[in-house]
């Protein structure tokens, strides 16, 4: 019985001429010659450089909107306004602490890596064996591999029949692969059968698992919510900026008294500023995050939830995400057993279960009543090598008769049974037919005492898909996400697996695509990237460099994965997603990791994180506007009338009453898109702006009224602005929401509606009492302001609706251009 995979062996080396290069020995090294070369090489570790806990925190203070709002508080500081200086650094130091925790909870994986590597070796120094730590190894010590050993470092085998090693972790490949003297095993992989000894090439981060982990390490992809509040902060403080200069410069030349003129302004500008806006959207970022840890998938970077909204293509690895990582009986080729189930139980008597051997638990798994086998006794059991490639029990039947069992590769069973040329022409043509589709077969005989081997079938052996796993592509590709599979096992298998699963069946094998001992894809490689299925026989490097093309391609990708070799591609995913029983490496490299089995949470995670985009798409235009708002009608309103239209202590309420219960929006209802969703920044900043000036015309109105029609004193007009602007906000808040009319479903969430009555119930109560802090007007003045905010939020309203349609119908005309232009060239 063959369980190993039939991937290509490595190249053989010439064992006598490496020990040669690596001034070695079969007898091992002294003591003092591996202390020196312990100095040479470094010790065989994974070798990190680390910022100290209160460095990264202090990192959350660098960048350009950090320094705007850290200005802003000196600023305050030094004219004293310590109620600004209080608010502008604890909203700073909550933002960073937020953006902390999420952190350092994801941990790194270089550190998860380094749990991997084998704690113990044994060794040959100074002619005798012994156990040492598995970081003291160096180039040219000879070790011993057994059994369920991690392999410690590179190393080429020296001496012994065989070894059977598991690298799926490594190369994705779903069976152990066979191994023999001058060929080459890799750290972190682990041995399934055999011994034999061999001799270290390489430690540390040359080995192959090193250079996963310096993949891992150089990965990562720019945040586009970091471009995004970077783009909005650069957008809010320039046109805050601007505003102040000219308001500044006129009332200069009006001979203003400096001071006032340098506090107001000081005020406004801090007031203009987002400075929670990072807060704002990390807390609703972190209550998406609350949402989908009840659905079985925990964040670890809060950013990726923002990413996965736009994701468009998942790249998934095959075997055990696609698939369950379980060998499985296909459909039994009879021909002499009477039926499948005779020759199932054949293949089983000729196994044997506490070797825990991935095929000898499929072939046992394949019988109808595993109790079956109670009725037989395994007298003798030769097990599987490599020059032999079956396996035979000799077996005791409960009525007394003795016979022999034998299964393994099919050309040597059908040699042991001297089976006629019709019987070989036809088994012959129905292992083709199962190669084709990728699978393993095994040919099984019998023979009975006294009597010859009879040929009795073939039993076809592959990794089936997971139930869910076709359903789950299929909802993906509902909303818009293209699914690539990754697979270290050959190209037929892959196509076979896509072919099941509903994908395409333009596989890629990587050796196709990439060139280089760095896994780099050659500029002609990038289409064929793009326009592939899935990849097969891929090594970490090409997991890498597929999802570093298609990000190069425009791409936002999603990466899949439970091994090893998954971390670097998972780390430089938009969004690495790290499936249930995943690796300590694949989990601490991973954005999502998923506590539940198969790919379905995928799918629920997709919509909670376009839900949790759209509330922060909301609420990056609501602040825009507000800016735009207050900013442009305070400034011209003091150019035009010369008085202030609303004074310092209104502008800090009226930042407490707007920006405080804000966070409510976290927990808003909204619109589930079907489409991928990005920030689109002309369109967000267009409709704010939009929004802004009508705003600014609505206010300008309201001022005109108060002065020129009600011909109210300073003070009240004062109030009047300060109850509109407050009035106002929320009702903003509710416009920004939706595309559509702001009264229409979905509804606000109930706490949201809550927030916005309380806080305007209080700067209402303010306007109609003072209390020393605002000149007080009447109740009838207060419904009169609450009824102008009501309707021209509805004029509001309609400006919006007006400019999204604008943009929808452009879409439209966009796409219908591409399809036609598609087509043409078809």
């Amino acid at each position: 019985m063959d369980s190993t995979s039939d991937s290509p062996s490595p190249e053989k080396q010439d064992v006598d001429a490496l020990l040669e290069q690596l001034k070695s020995a079969r007898a091992g090294l002294s003591s003092a010659d591996a202390e020196a070369r312990l100095v040479q090489y470094g010790r065989n570790a994974l070798e990190e450089k680390t910022d100290s806990l209160l460095r990264r925190f202090l990192g959350y203070f660098w960048g350009p909107i950090a320094w705007m709002i850290e200005v802003a508080a000196i600023l305050s500081a030094l004219v004293r306004h310590w109620d600004d200086f209080v608010i502008i650094v604890a909203l700073l130091i909550f933002n960073a602490a937020v953006g902390f925790w999420q952190e350092y909870k994801a941990a790194n994986a270089l550190e998860a890596l380094k749990q991997q590597l084998a704690l113990r070796a044994r060794v040959l120094r100074d002619r005798h064996w012994g156990q040492i730590d598995a970081v003291e190894l160096v180039p040219g010590d000879i070790i011993r591999l057994r059994l369920g050993d991690i392999i410690p470092a590179d190393a080429v085998l020296i001496e012994g029949d065989y070894l059977a090693v598991d690298q799926s972790a490594l190369t994705g490949e779903s069976l152990p692969v066979n191994r023999q003297t001058g060929e080459l095993v890799y750290s972190g992989s682990v041995a399934r059968q055999g011994e034999m000894v061999a001799v270290v090439t390489t430690t540390g981060a040359d080995t192959l698992f090193g250079r996963t982990a310096r993949l891992v390490e150089s990965a990562g992809a720019v945040s586009h919510f970091q471009k995004a509040v970077l783009a909005i902060g650069d957008y809010l403080i320039y046109l805050s900026l601007g505003l102040v200069a000219i308001l500044m410069v006129v009332q200069l030349f009006r001979h203003a008294p400096l001071l006032d003129l340098v506090q107001f302004a000081l005020i406004l500008t801090v007031a203009s500023i987002p400075v929670a806006m990072p807060a704002v959207l990390s807390v609703t970022m972190a209550v998406g995050a609350l949402a989908l840890s009840k659905m079985k998938a925990i964040v670890s970077r809060l950013q990726s939830i923002e990413e996965m909204a736009g994701v468009d293509i998942l790249c998934s690895d095959k075997t055990g995400t696609l698939t369950r990582n379980q060998l499985t009986l296909g459909e039994p080729g009879v021909f002499a057993a009477h039926d499948a189930q005779e020759l199932i139980l054949a293949a089983a008597l000729a196994s044997r279960a506490e070797d825990q051997d991935a095929i000898d638990l499929a072939v046992i798994g394949g019988l109808s009543d595993r109790a079956v086998l109670e009725g037989y006794t395994q007298t003798r059991f030769v097990p599987f090598d490599p020059v032999g490639k079956r396996t035979e029990g000799e077996i005791a039947g409960s009525d007394g008769r003795s016979f022999k069992v034998a299964k393994g590769a099919p050309q040597v069973i059908l040699a042991l049974c001297k089976v006629d040329q019709a019987t070989a022409e036809r088994a012959a043509a129905l292992i083709d037919e199962h190669a084709a589709k990728g699978y393993r077969t095994l040919g099984v005989a019998r023979m009975d005492t006294g009597g010859d081997w009879q040929f009795l079938g073939i039993l076809p052996l592959f990794d089936p898909p997971r139930e869910d796993s076709a359903e789950t592509i299929r909802k993906a590709g509902g909303y818009g996400i293209t699914v690539k599979m990754v697979t270290g096992d050959n190209a037929a298998i892959a196509r076979e697996i896509a072919a099941k699963l509903g994908l395409g069946k333009n596989i890629q094998p990587a050796t196709a695509l990439f060139t280089g001992e760095d896994g780099g894809a050659p500029a002609d490689a990038a289409e064929r990237i793009e326009a592939a299925d899935g990849f097969a026989q891929v090594f970490p490097e090409h997991k890498y460099a597929i999802v570093k093309a298609l990000q190069e391609r425009g791409h936002l990708v999603a990466m899949t994965g439970d091994g090893v070799n998954d971390a670097p591609a998972l780390k430089q995913a938009d969004v690495g997603i790290a499936v249930s029983g995943a690796t300590d490496a694949a989990r601490a490299a991973a954005d999502l990791i998923l506590t539940a089995p198969g790919l379905s949470t995928i799918v629920s995670a997709v919509e909670e994180a376009r839900r949790i985009f759209e509330r922060m798409n909301s609420y990056a235009i609501y602040r825009i506007t507000e800016t735009i708002r207050i900013m442009i009608f305070v400034v011209l309103a003091m150019i035009v009338f010369d008085f202030y239209p609303i004074t310092a202590i209104m502008i800090i309420l009226l930042a407490f009453f707007n920006d405080v219960p804000i966070m409510a929006i976290a927990y808003d209802n909204t619109g589930l898109d079907r489409r991928p969703v990005r920030w689109n920044m002309h369109r967000v900043i267009t409709v704010s702006t939009v929004m802004g000036v009508i705003g600014t015309l609505g206010s300008f109105l309201m001022l005109y009224l108060a002065v020129d029609w009600l011909q109210l004193s300073i003070p009240k007009v004062q109030t009047y602005i300060f109850l509109k602007m407050a009035v106002a906000g929320h009702l903003t808040l509710f416009v920004s929401r939706s595309r559509g009319w702001y009264f229409a479903r979905p509804w606000p969430a109930p706490v949201m509606i809550w927030a916005a009555l309380s806080t305007k119930l209080a700067a209402t109560l303010l306007c109609l009492y003072g209390f020393g802090l605002v000149t007080s007007i009447s109740w009838k003045e207060i419904g009169l302001v609450w009824g102008y905010s009501i309707v021209w939020s509805l004029v509001t309203d309609a400006a919006k609706v007006s400019v999204y349609r604008r943009f929808d119908r452009t879409a439209s005309r966009h796409r219908s251009f591409l399809r036609t232009l598609g087509a043409h060239l078809h």
